[in-house]
């Protein structure tokens, strides 16, 4: 096995419930979009939402 399908693993059975859950379906996510070769999409969006909370940001001077 891979060794960061074992950390994975390990880290699954370590965290709390909830938190194990949330990783799953991240987890899950991940490999749909990986498997319709959209990452570099995913990846746009999320440049772009830092660029915006950036431009959020309280100016001071």
């Amino acid at each position: 096995m891979d060794a960061l399908a074992e950390r994975l693993e390990a880290k699954l059975r370590t965290w709390n419930p909830d938190t194990a859950t949330q990783i799953r379906e991240r987890v899950a996510e991940l490999i749909e979009l990986a498997d319709q070769d959209v990452l570099d999409v995913m990846h746009s969006r999320i440049r772009e939402q830092e660029v915006l909370d950036i431009l959020d940001e309280p100016k001071f001077g």
